[in-house]
């Protein structure tokens, strides 16, 4: 049986909006000088596992926690708009406490997982729609036992995950979040078995190892 093609979701480094928990969306906010540190300590271990592709969200602080790896790889970084976080609307640069405050119905919504427009903008369905149909275009073609990275962002990944992994949407929030410039690993399935994509890692900072007897 040959090897897997494996993608790594990766999350970008933290952003001064990140340390003041407020909603970034799609709003393009860079990394901070602890994001910048994280993202060049993940691309080390990353860099070990030779991936073929480093794709990116288009927005700076994806791009640039990408070209930590791709300088270490020798790769170039591919950017997607498809790849982008969740858009927000109007709850773009608040804190929770602020969302809660304006918009504290459709707030708990969205914190409950339910199908809401985030602050006015994107429903979480549409958002898992575009991340998991740029995975599967940036994956196709890929030689067995080749990586992919994808560097998107905490809400994008989770929605993402959800439809590649063929989740009912009510299920998604079982799925914990991803803290700054962690990842998630998927494998793609053997065809017989019914099912695309399995879940391998989930918000890991260490490399992913076999799996032996894991029935036993």
């Amino acid at each position: 049986m040959s090897a897997p093609v494996r993608v790594v979701l990766w999350r970008h480094g933290r952003t001064a909006w990140n340390a003041e928990s407020r909603f970034q969306g799609g709003t393009d906010v860079p990394l901070d000088g602890v994001g910048r540190a994280q993202a060049h300590r993940a691309a080390r271990d990353l860099a070990s596992l030779k991936p073929a592709r480093v794709v990116a969200s288009d927005l700076s602080r994806a791009v640039d926690t990408a070209r930590a790896l791709g300088a270490l790889s020798g790769l170039p970084v591919q950017t997607d708009v498809q790849l982008r976080e969740t858009y927000a609307g109007d709850w773009e640069g608040l804190t929770r406490e602020e969302i809660f405050s304006t918009d504290g119905a459709r707030f708990r919504d969205w914190l409950a997982g339910r199908d809401v427009h985030a602050g006015g903008g994107e429903l979480r369905s549409a958002v898992g729609e575009r991340v998991a149909a740029a995975v599967e275009r940036h994956a196709s073609g890929l030689p067995a036992g080749a990586t992919l990275v994808v560097v998107t962002h905490g809400g994008a990944t989770r929605a993402g995950l959800g439809v590649l992994l063929e989740l009912p949407i009510e299920s998604w929030a079982a799925l914990g979040g991803l803290v700054n410039c962690a990842w998630s690993v998927l494998e793609r399935c053997e065809p017989e078995t019914g099912r695309r994509w399995r879940l391998v890692e989930h918000n890991a900072r260490s490399l992913p190892e076999e799996v032996v007897g894991d029935e036993a």
